[in-house]
């Protein structure tokens, strides 16, 4: 048996409800051994009643609009014309004690810029510099919902086509080793839309701020935070 959490849009905040379910797990490295276990879970997800059509978020997804919308292959333009990786714009983005943003990381691969050593050897994080300006690490996916809703706003086809869904899943995603998940994204993004607040958000990162920060209070905090991506 395994756990993993699903993500479900809600029309409260913090928008996105996290319930972890319990279902029968395949092993093997294998994307069919991952896919069977993707079965499972929305069976389980469908059997507990929090969804009736769930999607997996990841490039094991059995469902094309699964696997385009992983943040490997999510992509934005750039003002300079070149096409880069969610996962790119997150780690080029990060700034640590000792070092940051790698702005170079916009133009590797998204796996190599997730594994890129300077990310583990720069200390503690403190930030994020977007286009904005410095973002803070509370809360925890604040900035990593950011770009994710962004990018998947400007792809107006995978935009519609996930509103036909109602959860979402990441087989990958293992919650006491990383914050930041695409399915939770995607959830916060059809909750935007259904409240009606997806477009005022997206014009204004402040908007977007005061909306996820309810609970945060004043942003002048320096936290810190371990590189868990």
């Amino acid at each position: 048996m395994a756990s993993r959490p699903v993500f479900i849009p809600s029309k409260d905040f913090p928008f996105v409800k996290e319930v972890m379910v319990e279902f029968k797990w395949h092993a093997g490295f294998a994307v069919s051994q991952k896919q069977k276990s993707i079965v499972e879970f929305h069976e389980a997800i469908d059997a507990l009643g929090l969804g009736k059509s769930s999607l997996e978020i990841s490039s094991k997804s059995s469902l094309e609009i699964g696997t385009a919308l992983s943040a490997f292959n999510l992509k934005v333009e750039l003002g300079n014309g070149q096409n880069v990786a969610v996962e790119n714009i997150f780690q080029a983005a990060k700034i640590f004690e000792q070092g940051g943003p790698f702005k170079d990381l916009l133009k590797t691969t998204p796996l190599e810029a997730k594994r890129d050593i300077r990310l583990k050897e720069s200390g503690d994080m403190v930030g994020f510099r977007g286009k904005e300006g410095v973002w803070p690490l509370e809360p925890k996916t604040l900035f990593y919902d950011w770009i994710y809703i962004n990018a998947l706003h400007r792809q107006s086809e995978l935009a519609s086509a996930v509103l036909a869904f109602d959860s979402f899943t990441d087989i990958e995603f293992n919650p006491a080793k990383s914050f930041n998940c695409q399915a939770r994204s995607v959830a916060l993004y059809i909750a935007l839309f259904n409240s009606g607040q997806l477009q005022s958000v997206l014009e204004d990162s402040n908007k977007y701020k005061q909306l996820m920060m309810q609970d945060v209070g004043e942003t002048t905090q320096k936290p810190v935070q371990k590189n868990l991506i």
